[in-house]
């Protein structure tokens, strides 16, 4: 990964003139605003919709979205014969909030009761009901019968004679669903392949990328002050074992705010995960048991009076840790009802299972494997960042979202096993730390007596099992499904993190090419 220097030192070459490209943004928005008025017909308009998404450039027509949503909801719309049409809208309305039977999806199935052979050899239709139908929640066999047959006729589809983008888009899908995906990745995809669509529309992508290329110059910015921070943080507290994972903190964030204006959940979120990495280095690499005490103790009391009873290595770190949440809380504006004191409480929760962790590991104690994961998926960040995202959302709701998750709902909960089910399974890779408590693998494996490959499938059922409760989370309170998003992006940036069964936050080399093309390189 690029020295933290890099984005410090940054040229003056980035601060090119950007007023001509927010003019001419601004321009494409307004024919952007035309196409929604002028377009009469609801599949037109519901492909406009997917498109703005996959681009990333949705977030600038949210009332012309809603808009749209409301007319499907409100039409006859999934009379449509298309299966490519149904499964959109149908996509579309679960992502946004809106419950949809899968029921509209018996026109597409057969006498017996299965999907009918007629739509196996439609390649984008089975595409838009595979990605649909990973919006399920439990008790809905049809899209899990939707699913298997989508991925065996897509699966056979591979290497034959299917076009670009639709061969790429389907090889993506069958590596990562859609909904699951990191948006932002997506998008990069999606801008390199959209010439090549049908319908292709010039105004879409040059708004597209001059998009991109705008929020590069702001999200650098940004890069620049959360390493120089970094750079502060990490000289005063002098330890020389902790890790420099500033900018894939940065990326962590920007996953789930890329847009502009989310400049302050932006940097919370990544300094959160700085300060979540350098305590469990703390623990699992550098510390006693005794110190974990002390330090657990005075993370608790939460007072400059504490150091006193710290070792001296983790007196620094430990006043750190207050002046850091000190000056979050002095950056949060007057008129932002961002209570720091949630942040900090959910932090003390996190040490607290740290202690936990580092107890087993001194004991030698192997929990039981529920035991284990119910403790874990607290400890990977999951209470913590999710308090850390309702930075971000409207001022309207944020009190009622802090309280809501603080209150650790099963969301919550949900997004964390998917985390530390996704890091366990590629820690399983590499070679423990010392003071690591055993993963949800090994603890699988030493209490059921089975292989690993047992192991690690059943674990991604459990996974499966955990998306089924976020999805569900869309449908049971709308008006809080703006602090519900965030977390759901929490869970998709595993996708970027864990791809392939690799932890590139861990080793952090992986992530370069992405930190280039997110960051450095203009579309």
């Amino acid at each position: 990964m690029y020295c933290i220097h890099f984005f410090v030192n940054l040229s003056n070459q980035l601060q090119k003139s950007e007023e001509w490209m927010l003019v001419r943004a601004n321009e494409l928005k307004e024919h952007v605003c035309m196409m929604f008025k002028s377009c009469n017909n609801m599949a037109t308009q519901i492909c406009l919709l997917d498109t703005l998404q996959h681009l990333g450039i949705d977030y600038h027509f949210k009332e012309q979205i809603d808009t749209i949503l409301s007319q499907i909801l409100e039409s006859e719309f999934f009379s449509s014969s298309s299966l490519s049409e149904v499964a959109l809208g149908f996509r579309l309305l679960r992502e946004h909030g809106h419950w949809v039977s899968p029921d509209v999806f018996n026109k597409f199935k057969a006498q017996d009761g299965g999907f009918s052979k007629d739509i196996s050899n439609d390649p984008k239709g089975l595409l838009s009901l595979y990605n649909a139908a990973h919006l399920h929640v439990h008790g809905e066999p049809t899209l899990e019968e939707a699913i298997t047959f989508a991925r065996r006729h897509l699966r056979s589809m591979r290497g034959s004679d299917l076009k670009t983008p639709l061969a790429n888009q389907v090889k993506r899908a069958l590596h990562i669903p859609l909904p699951r995906a990191c948006k932002r990745i997506e998008t990069l995809h999606y801008i390199s392949e959209y010439k090549e669509e049908e319908g292709y529309n010039p105004v879409l992508l040059e708004l597209a990328k001059l998009d991109f290329n705008l929020l590069q110059h702001v999200h650098l910015k940004e890069l620049k002050a959360i390493t120089e921070w970094w750079n502060n943080f990490s000289r005063n507290i002098g330890l020389s074992y902790i890790r420099c994972r500033v900018v894939e903190s940065y990326t962590w964030a920007y996953v789930v705010y890329y847009q502009r204006g989310f400049k302050l959940p932006r940097r919370i979120i990544a300094m959160m995960i700085v300060l979540i990495t350098t305590v469990d280095d703390t623990y699992d690499i550098h510390a006693t048991i005794d110190d974990c005490r002390k330090l657990h103790e005075a993370i608790h009391r939460w007072d400059e009076s504490a150091v006193d009873i710290l070792p001296e290595y983790l007196k620094r770190l430990y006043m750190e840790l207050l002046i850091t949440f000190k000056n979050i809380e002095d950056e949060v504006p007057a008129n932002v009802d961002y209570n720091v004191s949630y942040l900090r409480k959910a932090f003390q929760n996190h040490v607290s299972g740290y202690l936990q962790e580092a107890e087993w590991s001194h004991n030698n104690h192997w929990p039981k494997f529920e035991d284990q994961v119910n403790l874990t998926s607290l400890t990977v960040g999951g209470p913590t960042l999710s308090l850390s995202v309702m930075a971000g959302v409207d001022r309207k709701i944020m009190k009622q979202s802090l309280d809501w998750a603080a209150g650790v709902p099963d969301v919550v909960i949900a997004g964390g096993k998917i985390v530390r089910f996704m890091n366990d399974i590629a820690a399983f890779k590499r070679r423990k730390c010392k003071g690591d408590a055993a993963s949800s693998v090994e603890c699988y494996i030493h209490e059921h007596g089975v292989t690993d490959k047992v192991a690690i499938a059943r674990i991604d059922e459990l996974i499966e099992e955990e998306w089924k409760i976020l999805n569900k989370a869309r449908f049971e309170n709308h008006a809080l499904l703006p602090a519900l998003q965030p977390i759901i992006d929490l869970a998709r940036s595993s996708s970027l993190f864990y791809d392939n069964r690799n932890d590139v936050y861990t080793t952090s080399t992986h992530l370069q090419e992405t930190v280039e093309s997110l960051f450095l390189k203009p579309i």
